[in-house]
Formats: C-alpha cells, sequence, structure tokens
C-alpha cells in the first residue's frame, strides 16, 4: 500500500460519493416514491384481510344448517360460483384392465384409486388411496378478488365410457373444465385443466393456481419398519436430477425451483402428479410426516405426504393445462417405458424412485441382473428356481475371479513353512526387516499379496448390487417359495408379541429362516476359508472378527427380504462347493514345486511391489538413524 495506492483508493471514493449525492432523488420524488409503496401496502393488507374473512366465511358457512342463510352466505363468499356449494356427491369411474379410478364431483378430483392386478399382504384389493386419506385441492382467484377453493365446490359431470370424464363448472357462456383420460393398458391418467370464457368470473392477474395435494400413506406390506424404509417424498427438476425427502425420519423442503413432478412413493407402488411440456410447478412446499402406529379405517399408516405448490395456468383460456398421474406399480421395466416415446428435457426418469444403488451398483443392476432375471422370468414361473439359477450364472461369471483369489491363497498357504521360518529367524522387534524378508520371498515365488485381494473387489459391485435389487423387485411380491409365502417379505418361522428389551428393537419379534440359514453356513465358510489362512497364528483376534460378522449379518437381514437372504445362502453354498472343488483339483505339493521353479527364474518386479520395497528401506533407514542417535 503505498501513497500512489491510496490516493487512488480516495479518488475511487469521491467519484462514488460525488456520483451517489449528484443522482439522489429529489424530495418530489421520494414522496411520490413513498405514495406508491403505501398504496401497494394498503392493497396488500386489504387483500390479505379480505382471504382471512372469506376463510373464516368459509368455516361459518360448513358449520351453518339454516338453508336460506346457508345459501345467503354462500352467495356473499363465493359470489357466482355459490350455485356450486351444494349439492349431491356423486363418484364416477376411469377403468381399464390395470387400474380402477374413481373421480368425485365433489371437487372435481381423483378420490380413489385400485390397482386390480394386486392385493395387500392380508389379501384384500390394493387401494392406493381412498377419499378417507387423500384429497386434492386448487385455489383460484375470481375477478371480485373472491379466494375459491375447488374441494368446496359440486362440479357437473360429463363421463365417457371407461376411458374419459369431463369435471365442470359451468358459468353463463363459459366453464372450468377439469377432463381425466385414461388409455387401454397404461397407468397414466391424463388431467387437462382449461378456463372456456372466464375473463368475466376469474382473475386475469395470475398465471398460475394453487395446487395442494395430501396423502397419508397405508401398509401394504408385512413389514412396517422394511416399507417405511424404502418409502419417500421423490421429485424431479424440470430437465434436471430426481430427489427426495428423508425415508426414516420427518422432513421437509420449500423449492422455488422449476419441478417436472412430484411422486408419492411405497416400497412397490407409488402415485405421482406429473407436468406436461411447458407446464410446471413452482414455488412448492413439501412434506412428509412419519405416522408409525396411526391406524384408521382397518389400516395402518406409514407417513403423511403433503406437497403445496403453483401449478401453471392461463385463466384467459387461451392455452390448457397438461397434466398427468401416474398410478401403479414400481417396476423397473413400466417405468423405464414411460420414456420410450419421450426425449431431452421431457423424459420423465420415473426409474430413479427405485434404490438401484448409486454409480457402479446402480450400473450393474440395470444393465446385467435385471436383464438376467427378466430373461429368466419369461422361461420359469418360480421365482425360488430364478434366484437360484440367477445366483448360478452370477458365480458362471465370477468363476476365474474366485479361482484367481483361491490360488492366491493356495500359493500363500504352501509357503507358511517358510514364512514360519523367517519369523522364527528374524525377532519381533525388527519388524520391518521380517516384513522385508517377506516380501523378498513372495517376490521370488511370484506371489502377489494382493493376488487375493482384487478378485475379491472385482466382486463387491456385483455383491451390493444384489443388495440393492432384491428390496426393491416387485417381482418377488407375494410369490412362495418353500416356507416362504412372500420372497419380498422377512420368511417368519417364530414370531412373539411380548416386547423383549434390546432383542425386540435390534433383533425383532420373529425369527427368519432364510436369514438363519444362510447365517449358519457363513460360519461355517468362515471356518474353512480361515483354516487355511497364513498368520492365523499370529493374528487371533483377526479371526474372532471374522466370526463376529456373520452373527452382525443375523440381525442386519431379520428384517429383509427373503429372497435376500435366500440368495445369500445359494451363494454361499455354491462357494463352498467351489473351494471344495478347487481343492480337488489343486496339488499343494505340485503348486510348491511349480513355485520353487518360479524362483530359479529371473523374476521381473511389478511398479507396485517396487514401490512397497522402496518405502520399506527408507523406513529401515529412518529407524537405523533413530537408533543411533538415541545412542
Amino acid at each position: 500500500m503505498d501513497k500512489n495506492t491510496l490516493i487512488g483508493f480516495l479518488l475511487i471514493l469521491g467519484i462514488m460519493v460525488g456520483f451517489s449525492y449528484l443522482n439522489r432523488p429529489s424530495e418530489e420524488e421520494l414522496e411520490r416514491q413513498r405514495v406508491v409503496q403505501d398504496s401497494l401496502q394498503r392493497v396488500a393488507m386489504q387483500e390479505q384481510a379480505m382471504r382471512e374473512a372469506d376463510f373464516m366465511a368459509a368455516q361459518e358457512l360448513k358449520e351453518q344448517t339454516n338453508d336460506s342463510v346457508k345459501a345467503s352466505m354462500a352467495g356473499k363468499l363465493y359470489g357466482d360460483f355459490a350455485q356450486f356449494t351444494v349439492g349431491e356427491k356423486k363418484d364416477y369411474t376411469l377403468e381399464n384392465e390395470l387400474i380402477k379410478v374413481t373421480i368425485s364431483n365433489k371437487g372435481g378430483c381423483v378420490s380413489s384409486v385400485e390397482l386390480k392386478n394386486y392385493t395387500t399382504n392380508d389379501g384384500r384389493k390394493l387401494m392406493l388411496f381412498d377419499e378417507s386419506d387423500a384429497q386434492q385441492n386448487l385455489t383460484f382467484v375470481t375477478a371480485n378478488n373472491r379466494v375459491i377453493d375447488t374441494k368446496e365446490l359440486y362440479f357437473n359431470a360429463v363421463c365417457t365410457g371407461d376411458s374419459i370424464v369431463e369435471m365442470s363448472l359451468p358459468i353463463g357462456a363459459g366453464a372450468l373444465k377439469f377432463t381425466y383420460t385414461l388409455k387401454a393398458g397404461s397407468y397414466l391418467v391424463d388431467y387437462d385443466i382449461k378456463a372456456v370464457n372466464m375473463t368475466e368470473y376469474m382473475s386475469q392477474r395470475d398465471n398460475g393456481m394453487d395446487m395442494e395435494w395430501d396423502l397419508k400413506l397405508r401398509q401394504q406390506e408385512r413389514g412396517q419398519k422394511f416399507e417405511n424404509r424404502y418409502s419417500a417424498l421423490y421429485y424431479k427438476f424440470k430437465g434436471d436430477d430426481v430427489e427426495n425427502l428423508e425415508a426414516e425420519k420427518d422432513d421437509s423442503e420449500k423449492l422455488s425451483n422449476r419441478l417436472h413432478w412430484i411422486g408419492f412413493k411405497d416400497q412397490f407402488f407409488s402415485s405421482v402428479i406429473i407436468a406436461k411440456g411447458d407446464d410446471v410447478f413452482t414455488d412448492a412446499n413439501l412434506t412428509s410426516t412419519m405416522l408409525s402406529g396411526e391406524r384408521s379405517g382397518g389400516f395402518n399408516y406409514l407417513k403423511h405426504y403433503n406437497s403445496k405448490m403453483v401449478v401453471s395456468f392461463d385463466p384467459s383460456g387461451a392455452s390448457t393445462t397438461h397434466l398427468q398421474y401416474f398410478f401403479g406399480p414400481n417396476q423397473y421395466k413400466v417405468l423405464r417405458d414411460l420414456d420410450s416415446n419421450l426425449e431431452g428435457d421431457d423424459e420423465l426418469h420415473l426409474d430413479k424412485m427405485l434404490p438401484l444403488g448409486w454409480g457402479i451398483f446402480g450400473w450393474v443392476n440395470k444393465y446385467l441382473i435385471i436383464p438376467i432375471f427378466n430373461w429368466l422370468g419369461s422361461y420359469f414361473v418360480s421365482y425360488g428356481l430364478i434366484i437360484f439359477l440367477l445366483t448360478i450364472i452370477i458365480k458362471l461369471i465370477l468363476l476365474p475371479f474366485t479361482y484367481k483369489s483361491y490360488m492366491s491363497t493356495a500359493k500363500m498357504r504352501v509357503l507358511r513353512p517358510q514364512i514360519e521360518e523367517i519369523n522364527a529367524r528374524i525377532p519381533e522387534d525388527k519388524a520391518m526387516e521380517r516384513q522385508q524378508a517377506t516380501m523378498a520371498l513372495y517376490r521370488s515365488s511370484g506371489v502377489s499379496p494382493m493376488g487375493g485381494c482384487l478378485p475379491m473387489l472385482l466382486q463387491m459391485p456385483i455383491l451390493f448390487a444384489m443388495f440393492t435389487f432384491f428390496p426393491s423387485c416387485i417381482e418377488l411380491r407375494q410369490q412362495a417359495f418353500l416356507w416362504a409365502d412372500d420372497l419380498s417379505a422377512y420368511d417368519s418361522i417364530l414370531s412373539w408379541d411380548t416386547y423383549i428389551p434390546i432383542i425386540s428393537s435390534i433383533y425383532g419379534n420373529h425369527v427368519s429362516l432364510f436369514c438363519l440359514l444362510m447365517c449358519v453356513t457363513n460360519v461355517i465358510y468362515t471356518y474353512i476359508n480361515m483354516k487355511d489362512q497364513p498368520g492365523n497364528n499370529q493374528m487371533p483376534m483377526m479371526k474372532y472378527m471374522m466370526y463376529f460378522m456373520p452373527i452382525m449379518f443375523l440381525f442386519i437381514f431379520n428384517d429383509y427380504a427373503s429372497g435376500l437372504s435366500y440368495y445369500y445362502l445359494v451363494s454361499l453354498l455354491i462357494t463352498i462347493g467351489q473351494t471344495f472343488l478347487f481343492r480337488l483339483f489343486v496339488d499343494d505339493e505340485k503348486l510348491l514345486r511349480k513355485i520353487e521353479e518360479n524362483k530359479k527364474k529371473p523374476q521381473k518386479k511389478s511398479g507396485f511391489m517396487a514401490r512397497l520395497e522402496k518405502m520399506q528401506r527408507e523406513q529401515m533407514a529412518m529407524q537405523r538413524e533413530q537408533a543411533k542417535r538415541r545412542k
């Protein structure tokens, strides 16, 4: 900071102060601005007072029993729309071979949805919702600034077969129309909103309507805890990614961005409202509230979803608001096929509601596991057999990696006597020298310490992909195999109602047999595997840790889908069989002779081994230097 810099800053500051002084508004301009602001504030206060008065009047109208007084109040509150505040509630049906959608003339909205090809876990017809646990409302402003909620109005209905229902509020030569269309073989319901000759009755200032969609999510599956974990409120930004609220706790989001769709997702079924084409949702306020333990009308409820947003709307009637509902299963093929005729920002990507795993795990599911699973499903009816065959195919794909991992372990096993000789010759206090001698033995024998780890790492994507695939696989829902009556839920062979401290909260109130068998088999596999691992005597704690993991799995997988535990059980049994086959065909003496022959050949160091030895030499040099300084 020299003198010239200081002068420069002072000049800039002086210019800014002078510019602000010369461009300040005059007293007359300030007065005009104050008048405009006061006027806008008065208008806003008047509109707010009118809205509050309308709300209080609407509440009083609901409580009024005298017909003449009620009619008079409705006229004052709803103006030209007062005629629609009285009527008889009627239901109209849209139906195809997949779903049955009920439209109520009270509010002109979807009041219930039944999925025909599915049932609940206790055998009842599967209703996504009905009028007792779902509500939709649109709010618009009249030409004289009255706020109208469609949920309080009775619409006139025109029904054309099972495919089209039109709800209308006809006033004079105009009307506000809601049109619902359902095509054959589809889970999509088109929902169009249009004002026809309504400029005299509706405010033309706003280009949007407030919309609220509220739903209490029913429990459809056996395990409430597990179903809760895979149920959430999802939403997609226009031309951007899919996100969701927290699944296992209360959560909310206020979003100013343009939204493409909002979805109320259960573990296996979803209700989604979609803005089509250029229409979008804005200023969305989304809420998800846990309802564990709440019961009404013979149903348990999991969550309470609520969405408040502004939907595109042209009150002049020049354009139509195009919306769409999806009421259907969370099946990957069904959700992906919705994008078959769409492109760019119009693509829905509803399949991203499925928890198939992130990154490489999701790719493995989408491009390997699901295609194989669907291919097997086209030939076989039993999903227990399909899982068994899927496991064999995956094991065959992984066989080269499994064999390489076994051979690496076998080489280290036959070298165990030489490693023990090194450990006996070099004392424990010279750990670095002992390690260097061991690495030299491995290098001369052509054995890589990483040889067993890398093949295992390559198998991890498939292992985790299967972990995410089974809980979201609707094809397994209510499919029986052996003692399990539903491969998508736990297979309880013993259950109890009494709450047992710690046990009930961590393990649960049931015993899943597939999970139990999987964990026992895992202990056996760990014993077989650990028995031949070199260095077990030097690392007894590691051995106990390896046995601890199967016990942990007993608590983790007890609530999971029995199909997942069955897959792991079959996979472990095949792995044990492979291990015994490898031992049958791999002779340890021949392997040792081959290793001894390799020692006589010149060994080329890998880059990893060269760097590892360099690090060891540097560390040993540092230790010798530290020892000299201590002396």
